[in-house]
């Protein structure tokens, strides 16, 4: 998804977060964290501005972008779905968790809707297991959560 030449001047936001840190030795990665928040994901064309402002090769800045699983590169869902799988969620259930979301939302793992609404994605760890097995939903944390309660949570968002 290309940028129109009017979304490729710089967010102010980003902007500010360049300016302050330029000169900052490892700063690349609340710059990233800046971009994503702003655009919802990390557009090439404002990384290739990153890339010149902060005098750090593109292939740097992808290899961060691209191990980290907070940023994407692609515009993601409105609403994503992240069903922590780790050790607490799965043995308590996260595999029919997962399930039951792909069969509400008529996805699978690593989709989205068509309309953008909701993406799926399984999760190693979410930090929270005394609350297993756990959805987080956006910013929003879905603990104690069984297939039942799915449809619930998605109609949250609808």
């Amino acid at each position: 998804m290309a940028i129109s030449p009017e979304e490729r001047r710089l967010d102010p936001s980003v902007e500010k977060a360049l300016k302050k840190y330029k000169s900052v030795q490892g700063a690349l990665i609340p710059v990233l964290q800046e971009v994503q928040n702003v655009y919802g994901y990390l557009p090439k064309e404002v990384l290739r501005d990153v890339s010149k402002e902060l005098k750090t090769p593109l292939s740097k800045i992808l290899g961060v972008a691209t191990f980290y699983s907070q940023f994407s590169l692609e515009p993601k869902a409105r609403n994503p779905i992240k069903v922590c799988h780790g050790t607490a969620c799965h043995v308590s259930g996260a595999a029919a968790i997962t399930k039951k979301f792909e069969e509400a939302l008529g996805i699978k793992e690593n989709e989205a809707t068509a309309d953008k609404k909701f993406s799926l994605e399984r999760v190693n760890c979410l930090g929270c297991c005394s609350l297993a097995p756990v959805v987080m939903v956006n910013q929003d944390t879905h603990g104690w959560l069984t297939p039942d309660k799915v449809k619930e949570v998605v109609d949250k968002y609808d």
